[in-house]
């Protein structure tokens, strides 16, 4: 297929890309290069026959046209948006900019071009989170008809997007597909988030930050799962509907970075002559994040029943070879660091 991706440039995004690289589809990937862009990621793929990179806003409404009419996909794979809950916190705008109007302009510019263009089987697969379903208590699990119950500006916003997507294929019969997936991790995540942060601050010796206590508990997903989950729905997902995609791996907080610090200490023990005997050591409790979701859990049973998807990472095996990715790749996080982002925290005014 010819597919355009949005965010390609992006965590997930540059892990879907080499996915659809390797399988032989063609693909467009279009990024406006915010902070979390990255094309280093992307280095191994740049100049194959079948990838074109092309930087631009999905918020430029002529822009997608245009891109739409020169490419002539067979799919859309939308992954573009603003994504870190902390930085919702600390400017919002930018997240209502693009989650949802940036995500009304694809959607417009998808349906202008099928108007003009009769493309058979086309698709539009609109990427979500779990988060716009709330926080669950000690039991449960987001199915794909959990009420959405948003609580940060992050949130809101894709939850926003979703229903645009939704009243899209309703209103205009546009062929979108959505999912709404756990929490990612792997190769390539802008280092703001939780698992690099843990593993680089850890490297340097700094304290670890914990929000709260720790026991916040999330679902954690391998990017590598989730990209060939979103290449799945595309290629045999139903129109109208829906997939949650999970990694079937719920931990607190607290477990999973102690479980990280035992990696650590597997792959790169501490120096005799340092002051702490394990890397644990440095873990260091902080205030809370505002608003705080106290568990997310993903009932991932649809996806696997009829699409036959299931994640391949058991609870371990990912997160080691995330840890082994970061301390192979110090060249790709060290210029991140290098720039403007210090590993400080985010969204704590």
């Amino acid at each position: 297929m010819k597919i355009l991706v949005t965010g390609g440039a992006g965590f997930i995004g540059s892990n879907l890309v080499h996915l659809l690289i390797e399988r032989g589809h063609t693909v467009l990937n279009v990024d406006k290069l915010t902070y979390a862009g990255n094309l280093s990621s992307l280095s191994a793929i740049e100049d194959h026959a079948n990838y074109r990179f092309v930087q631009a806003d999905i918020c430029d409404a002529p822009a997608m046209r245009s891109l739409f009419a020169e490419f002539k996909p067979d799919g859309v794979m939308h992954l573009a948006a603003e994504s870190h809950v902390d930085r919702s916190i600390d400017g919002p705008g930018e997240f209502i900019q693009t989650n949802i109007t940036g995500t009304y302009i694809l959607l417009d510019a998808a349906r202008d071009y099928l108007a003009e263009n009769q493309v058979e089987g086309f698709r539009f697969l609109h990427v979500s989170t779990d988060e716009v379903y709330g926080s669950l208590g000690e039991t449960g699990k987001f199915t794909e008809t959990t009420p959405y119950d948003p609580h940060s500006p992050y949130s809101a916003s894709k939850a926003s997007s979703d229903h645009l997507a939704r009243a899209w294929c309703d209103t205009f019969g546009l062929p979108v597909l959505i999912t709404n997936c756990s929490n990612n991790y792997g190769p390539y995540q802008f280092p703001e988030k939780l698992i690099p942060v843990v593993i680089l601050k850890a490297l340097a010796g700094e304290p670890i930050p914990v929000y709260g206590a720790g026991e916040n508990i999330r679902d954690w997903l391998y990017v590598e799962d989730h990209a060939e989950a979103l290449l799945t729905v595309l290629e045999t997902g139903k129109v109208g509907e829906t997939y949650n995609v999970g990694g079937n791996n719920e931990m607190t907080n607290i477990d999973l970075i102690k479980l990280l610090c035992t990696i650590l200490d597997e792959l790169v023990p501490v120096s005799s002559e340092s002051s702490i005997k394990s890397y644990s050591d440095l873990i260091t409790y902080v205030t809370d994040r505002p608003g705080h979701d106290l568990r997310y859990a993903i009932d991932a049973s649809k996806i696997k029943n009829d699409l036959g998807w299931e994640p391949k990472q058991d609870p371990k095996s990912g997160f080691k070879q995330t840890v082994q990715w970061y301390l192979e790749n110090e060249s790709w996080w060290s210029a991140i660091l290098d720039g403007s982002y210090q590993l400080e925290r985010l969204g704590n005014r």
